[in-house]
């Protein structure tokens, strides 16, 4: 993986444990209400599998994934890239919410880079 700088990785990791956190409490609420959760729960399981690989690429945690869901994971972190960069199109300039997706869009890049590394 490219030498990302300590600022990058600490942003990075932030993000995604923001976006999981945020994905984990959809996927609660749905439950509770007996919504269908099939999506939010790959998109929540593939962020985790982003962050950990990160995690361990960068030395600060452990990665046990097998291949299966290392392809799954980048799969669906692909998908969710186009929604991330149409939300930073339509945020205005220098807003906190076009911020937040910039850094959200540069975790997940990582996030593949790092998966896709392990497939290798």
């Amino acid at each position: 993986m490219k030498n990302v700088s300590q600022e990058i990785q600490d942003m990075s990791i932030k993000s995604l444990e923001s976006t999981l956190h945020k994905l984990s409490n959809a996927y609660n609420s749905m439950t509770e209400k007996g919504a269908n959760t099939t999506l939010v729960k790959q998109r929540r399981n593939s962020v985790k599998v982003g962050l950990e690989s990160l995690k361990d690429a960068w030395g600060r945690g452990d990665f046990f994934y097998d291949r299966e869901n290392i392809l799954t994971s980048k799969d669906i972190l692909r998908g969710i890239m186009p929604s991330i960069e149409k939300q930073i199109a339509k945020a205005k300039e220098g807003s906190s919410q076009k911020t937040l997706n910039e850094r959200r869009l540069i975790a997940i890049k990582l996030a593949i880079e790092s998966l896709e590394n392990r497939l290798k």
